[in-house]
C-alpha cells in the first residue's frame, strides 16, 4: 500500500529495520544516552528557549494534550481555545473534563484565524491560549505569528498542538514565545504511533512544578525528574523511542529542521501542481506543508477514499462527521517521493476517465 494519510505515515527503511529488532532492556546507561540525544535534537528542531525540556509520553497525541492541560493549567486559569475542527474541539473537551474555565474562538471551517477574531478577547483576563496550529481535520494552518502577537500583548501562555505541523512548517518556540509544543511519533517523525512529546519552556516547567496534579501516569513533575537521567517513570514504548532516535539523526544528517521542512514543502507543492486540472477544490484557505484537503466536485469524498484503497492500493485520509462526503485529505508526510505523487495523480486521473471523480 502507498500511504498518503496524515498518520501513521510511511517510514524510512532504516527506521523500519529497528522495528524488527528485539526490544532491549531500557534501564541502562545506553538507553538513557539515546533518550538524552532525543531530547537534545527535539529541542534544537523546535528552536526551544534555553533550559526547556522534553517529556516523552507513551500514548497518542491526545495523551500529551491531556497531560499538558492537567499539569500546566489549573481552575484558576482562564483559557481561550481556537476551535476550528475536531482537534481544536479536543482541547475544549479537555478543558471541560479538568474544570479549566475557557472560551472558544470558532473560525469558519477552512479559514485562518483573523486579527478581528482575536481582538475581541484583548484585555479580558485570559491567562492561556490553546491551539492546534495545523487543524488537520480541515487542513488549515493557523497564522501562529498572529496568535503569538496576541498572546504576548496579553501576557498569556501559548500552548501549541503541533502534532501534524512539527517538521513540516516553520516553528520557532523561542521567537513565538510558545510555552508548550506537542507532537507525535506517527506524523512527520515518520515512526509508528505510540509516543507523543511535550516540549516545555522554562515558564511552563515552573507551572508544572507549582501544580499538584491528581494523576500517577500523567504527573509531569515525575516525568521531568526521571528525564534528567534519560529515563521515564514507567515502561515506555522502547522500540519506538529507538526509532525516533534514528529518525532524528537522519534529519540532522540531511541538514536539520530547515532541510526537512523544505522537503515537505517540495512534496506538497508538487502534488498541488499536478492536480490543477482535476475536478478537485482545495478546501483550506491557509495550507500546511503537511496535508492538502480536497473537495471532489462531482463525487463523494468517502467514495474516492474507498475506491483508491480497494482498487489502487493507495491510502488517502478520509474525514468524518459533516465533512465525510465533502472532503478527503492527502498527506505529504514521511518517506514519500515525487514518483509517489505521480502514482497517486495517475490513479486520480483514471477515476476521472471512469467517471468516478
Amino acid at each position: 500500500m502507498l500511504n498518503f494519510t496524515v498518520g501513521p505515515v510511511m517510514a524510512s527503511d532504516t527506521v523500519r529495520v529497528i522495528g524488527a529488532e528485539q526490544v532491549p532492556y531500557f534501564r541502562t546507561p545506553e538507553f538513557s544516552e539515546k533518550m538524552l540525544e532525543n531530547e537534545r535534537l527535539v529541542l534544537s528542531f523546535a528552536h526551544a528557549p534555553k533550559d526547556s525540556r522534553v517529556v516523552f509520553i507513551t500514548g497518542s497525541g491526545t495523551a500529551s494534550m491531556e497531560a499538558t492541560v492537567m499539569n500546566v493549567l489549573t481552575p484558576k486559569d482562564k483559557a481561550l481555545v481556537i476551535n476550528g475542527g475536531s482537534f481544536g474541539h479536543r482541547f475544549v473537551q479537555l478543558c471541560e473534563i479538568h474544570d479549566i474555565p475557557h472560551d472558544e474562538i470558532n473560525p469558519v471551517p477552512g479559514h485562518d484565524i483573523t486579527d478581528e477574531d482575536l481582538a475581541r478577547f484583548d484585555n479580558k483576563g485570559y491567562t492561556a491560549l490553546l491551539v492546534n496550529v495545523d487543524e488537520t481535520s480541515t487542513g488549515v494552518l493557523y497564522d501562529i505569528r498572529r496568535i503569538s502577537r496576541f498572546c504576548k500583548r496579553n501576557g498569556m501562555l501559548l500552548i501549541v498542538d503541533s502534532i501534524s505541523s512539527f517538521l513540516c512548517d516553520p516553528f520557532d518556540m523561542e521567537a513565538l514565545g510558545a510555552d508548550v509544543m506537542i507532537t507525535g511519533s506517527q506524523k512527520a517523525l515518520a515512526c509508528p504511533p505510540g509516543i507523543s512529546l511535550i516540549v516545555l519552556s522554562p515558564r511552563a516547567i515552573s507551572r508544572v512544578m507549582d501544580n499538584k496534579v491528581k494523576s500517577m501516569y500523567f504527573d509531569l513533575q515525575d516525568a521531568l525528574k526521571n528525564g534528567e537521567r534519560g529515563q521515564t517513570p514507567f515502561t515506555p514504548a522502547v522500540g519506538i523511542l529507538l526509532q525516533i532516535n534514528q529518525r532524528l539523526k537522519e534529519i540532522e544528517a540531511k541538514g536539520g529542521v530547515d532541510a526537512e521542512i523544505k522537503e515537505r514543502q517540495m512534496i506538497a507543492s508538487d502534488f498541488r501542481r499536478r492536480i490543477k486540472d482535476l475536478p478537485l477544490e482545495i478546501f483550506s484557505h491557509s495550507l500546511s506543508n503537511a496535508v492538502t484537503p480536497l473537495h471532489p466536485v462531482h463525487a463523494k469524498a468517502y467514495d474516492v477514499f474507498t475506491i483508491l484503497k480497494d482498487e489502487y492500493q493507495i491510502w488517502i485520509c478520509p474525514n468524518g462527521g459533516d465533512l465525510r462526503d465533502r472532503v478527503f485529505r492527502v498527506g505529504h508526510l514521511g518517506a514519500l517521493t515525487l514518483q509517489d505523487n505521480e502514482t497517486l495523480c495517475h490513479a486520480l486521473h483514471d477515476l476521472v476517465r471512469r467517471n468516478l471523480l
